[in-house]
Order: C-alpha cells, then structure tokens, then sequence
C-alpha cells in the first residue's frame, strides 16, 4: 500500500468535522454542507462547505455527487465534477441541484452532501499535427458501440 498524500485543510467553520472517508478503501472524502438550505424542485443552490483545500501540484480535486442522495432525493451537482485545481485557495462551494419535480431538499447544518476525489493530473504537452493515426473507432461517437 502506497504512503497517504497529505492535503493542508483550512477549516473556516470549527464545528464541521473533517472531511473524511466514510468506509476504509472508499475513493471520496465526504463533504458537508456548511448552513441549512431547501432546495426547491428544479432549483440551484450554492451551498458552502467552509473548507479550503491545498492540493498539490501534480493533483486535483474532483468533486463529484453522493449516490445515496441522488438516487433517495435527486440532488446532484451542476458541474459534475468539480474541478479543484492545485493552486486554488478558496472555499469548496457545492453547485447543488434539485431533480426532483415534486420535493424540496432538505438540507441541514453537517449534512454530507458531496465527496472529493482527489487524483494525479499529468502535466500535458501539446503536439500540433497535420493528422492522426488511425484506430478501430476512429470518429465514431455516439451510440457507435450499439448499446
């Protein structure tokens, strides 16, 4: 098992705990919600996290919805994933969204309600060409696989 990658957190709120993983093995750091919010049917809501994070370059944060709410409630994230580049600084917002056509979300004071993922990112070089090599695939996109 490779050594932990330590990540610096700023906690602006000292009543919310860590980010943490909610089973051993898990891929996502749970995110809680900072204040109390109902989202409306169809709506958005930005909803802090008071957490600030200081990933290291080579890494990114990606943050990404909970099934359990998505599939209990229809709250997800309008820009899944998140992107948290490594020199960002600021506080981990959660762009929410209410699928739901009927319910509001509730959402209380600590409620886990996203997680961090947080990966190594290769530094890429761009090589302009005048065409690519070929593959089985080649252009085909949508639906070309049959299912």
């Amino acid at each position: 098992m490779a050594a932990a990658l330590t990540v610096q957190v700023k906690r602006l709120d000292e009543s919310l705990p860590m980010p943490a993983y909610a089973y051993p093995g898990d891929a996502g750091l749970d995110l809680r919600a900072a204040s109390d919010w109902v989202i409306a049917p169809g709506e958005r809501a930005l909803i802090p996290t008071r957490l600030q994070v200081a990933i290291p370059e080579g890494f990114a944060g990606f943050v990404l919805p909970r099934s359990g709410l998505a599939a209990r409630a229809g709250l997800t994230l309008v820009n899944t994933p998140g992107l948290i580049d490594s020199h960002y600084r600021g506080e981990i917002v959660i762009i929410a969204l209410n699928t739901d056509r009927h319910q509001p979300i509730r959402i209380a004071h600590g409620d886990r309600i996203a997680q961090l993922v947080i990966l190594p990112v290769p530094l890429i070089a761009l090589e302009e060409v005048e065409a690519l090599d070929e593959t089985e695939r080649s252009e085909k996109g949508f639906g070309s696989s049959g299912v």
